[in-house]
């Protein structure tokens, strides 16, 4: 396994990471246990969780996927053996039940949220403490372009949120902090303030970056080398489509968009025929198509680490294989000419 720098920090990741977003909810305890086990022992020592999960989002699993991590490290003993990053909510009414309904990255969200996720996960420090979603108005999900919308009057402006992750580093209980859901002028923002000493430097942003989705490379690449603000990439084996077991209509038992159709980011015509391409383009070259997926992700140079989720051990088992999978030029060729015909399927 690769492990990789975290920003300009000490720390170091693997080059794939371990996400938890479905423990509590599709994976249970104990499975969530044997994928932690496994990974641990395959070199992945980056486990990625969020206050927020498990997913879809219920009151009744609200902070589930940390308990389970935080059962695990107690059980195996292994809090020194792994980096734990979690997340902060964000504005959103889809959160009645969390804290005063109304989640913010304010002192007194941030600084709760904090304490409640080292209660879950049973630990006196997080590694990586990420801010879920900005605060202000944006459309991230699904779409190319950008409307601007008035901010919030009440917005907690950027100077506070990085006070507090700054009071909360000192006090030893955050180690670094990050960004997710990002946008270029937001990474490039905070890291201005943090340059004037108003709070400590953003040291990833975990967006969305697959073969499906490469909108992360005209967007914010160049900010992720320069800056060394590298990106951890969620979803990308897109939601596990670019496997190829949704094609041609199927439906496996017990599969993520199976159990949750309204799911619907990666799928539709576009996607499909982007995916037969790419499964095609493997099997062509005698590879498994999500481990050819995972490697390109892998391969790219602002990529900190690659964050995959799983419902089966079986299923983490084969996307770790990739982590010892280097692409020839045939393939990466074969790559960018599909990219040519179905570009951005996914935003």
């Amino acid at each position: 396994m690769e492990y990789r720098r975290l920003g300009r920090t000490d720390l170091k990741v693997s080059m794939i990471g371990l996400g938890s977003m479905t423990w509590g909810e599709q994976v249970t305890e104990l499975d969530g246990f044997a994928q932690m086990d496994c990974a641990l022992e395959r070199g992945v020592n980056f486990i990625d969780t969020a206050e927020m999960y498990a997913v879809p989002p219920r009151a009744e699993t609200y902070g589930r996927s940390e308990e389970i991590i935080g059962s695990w490290l107690a059980a195996r003993g292994a809090r020194d053996k792994v980096l734990i990053a979690t997340k902060v909510t964000g504005p959103s009414d889809r959160f009645p039940y969390m804290r005063d309904g109304k989640p913010r990255l304010d002192r007194r969200h941030i600084t709760e949220a904090v304490e409640a996720s080292l209660r879950r996960l049973g630990t006196d420090y997080i590694d990586l403490y990420q801010l879920h979603w900005p605060e202000r108005p944006l459309n991230v999900f699904g779409e190319l372009g950008y409307r601007h919308e008035a901010d919030d009057p009440e917005a907690t402006p950027m100077e506070e949120t990085l006070a507090v992750l700054g009071d909360l580093i000192a006090a030893g209980k955050l180690r670094s902090v990050g960004l997710s859901n990002e946008t270029p002028w937001g990474v490039m923002r905070f890291l201005a303030l943090a340059e004037t000493g108003r709070g400590p430097r953003m040291v990833s942003v975990q967006n969305p970056y697959s073969l499906l989705n490469r909108t992360f490379e005209p967007r914010l690449a160049e900010v992720a080398i320069r800056e060394d603000c590298g990106l951890l990439a969620y979803a990308p084996l897109g939601a596990g489509t670019l496997s190829g077991k949704y094609l041609n209509g199927r439906q496996p038992a017990g599969a993520r968009l199976t159990l949750y159709p309204d799911n619907t980011r990666y799928r539709g015509p576009r996607a499909e025929a982007a995916i037969a391409a790419y499964v095609a383009l493997a099997r062509d070259h005698g590879l498994d198509p999500a481990q050819m997926a995972l490697a390109y992700v892998a391969s790219r140079p602002f990529l900190t680490s690659a964050i995959v989720g799983a419902t089966s051990v079986a299923q983490l088992e084969n996307n770790l294989e990739a982590k010892d999978l280097v692409l020839s030029d045939s393939v990466l060729d074969g790559i960018e000419e599909i990219h040519r015909t179905h570009t951005y399927p996914c935003p």
